[in-house]
C-alpha cells in the first residue's frame, strides 16, 4: 500500500503544484497539506480525476495549536471506493481566516462544517446554513479550543421550584483535581493521602 500512496503523492505534487504544500506518509496513510485558498479546487480534482476518484467525504475536523500563528489545522478525510484508498487533506488557517466550504462539491460537508464551526469557531465561506449544531443556542465559546475551560462557563439544570431550565455560573462542589496518570505499578514519588496511616 505504501508504494501506491507514494505514487499518488508524487502524482498530486506533479499535477497540482499550485495546491500541494507538502505530502507525508505515516502508518500507511497519506496526508497532503493544501493551501487553504486552493482547497475547493483540489477537493474537486480529487473527486473527478480518474486516477483518484475520492468520491466519499468521510469526515471534517480541526486541531487547535494555540502557540502557532496559523492556529488551526482543518483536516479532511476522503475515501476512494474505486481505488480502495484513503487520503487526508490538511489546511493550516489563522483564527480570523475563513475556510472555503466544500458543500457545493460534497453535500456531506454541510453537517461536518457546522460541527467544526460549533466546536472550534472556524467560519466556512459559502456555507449555506452555518449555525451551531451540538451546543445550546445561548452557548458562549467553542468547547474544543485549547483555551476553553474544562468546566465550561455556565451549567444548566432544571429548577423544580421555578419549573424551568436555569443557566448558572459553574460552581464546583469539590476542589478541581489534577491527575498524574502514573501507572499504579510504578509507584508514586510522593505520599498518597492515607499512606501515612500505614506507618502508624
Amino acid at each position: 500500500m505504501t508504494r501506491e500512496l507514494e505514487e499518488l503523492a508524487a502524482t498530486l505534487e506533479l499535477k497540482r503544484p499550485d495546491c500541494v504544500v507538502s505530502t507525508e506518509i505515516a502508518h500507511d496513510e497519506l496526508t497532503v497539506t493544501v493551501a487553504p485558498a486552493r482547497l475547493t479546487g483540489f477537493a474537486d480534482y480529487l473527486r473527478t480525476e480518474p486516477t483518484c476518484r475520492f468520491s466519499t467525504l468521510i469526515d471534517i475536523t480541526a486541531i487547535d495549536y494555540p502557540q502557532r500563528e496559523k492556529r488551526f489545522d482543518v483536516v479532511y478525510h476522503f475515501l476512494s471506493m474505486y481505488q480502495n484508498q484513503r487520503i487526508r487533506l490538511r489546511a493550516q488557517v489563522r483564527e480570523d481566516e475563513m475556510v472555503p466550504s466544500l458543500t457545493g462539491i460534497f453535500p456531506a460537508a454541510n453537517w461536518f462544517e457546522r460541527e467544526v464551526f460549533d466546536m472550534f469557531g472556524l467560519l466556512f465561506k459559502g456555507h449555506p446554513d452555518l449555525r451551531r449544531l451540538l451546543t445550546d443556542y445561548g452557548f458562549r465559546g467553542h468547547p474544543l479550543r485549547k483555551d476553553f475551560p474544562t468546566t465550561g462557563y455556565t451549567e444548566v439544570r432544571y429548577d423544580e421550584v421555578e419549573k424551568r431550565v436555569v443557566y448558572e455560573p459553574v460552581k464546583l462542589v469539590q476542589e478541581y483535581r489534577q491527575f498524574d496518570f502514573m501507572s499504579p505499578w510504578e509507584g508514586a514519588e510522593y505520599i498518597l493521602p492515607g499512606d501515612e496511616k500505614k506507618e502508624a
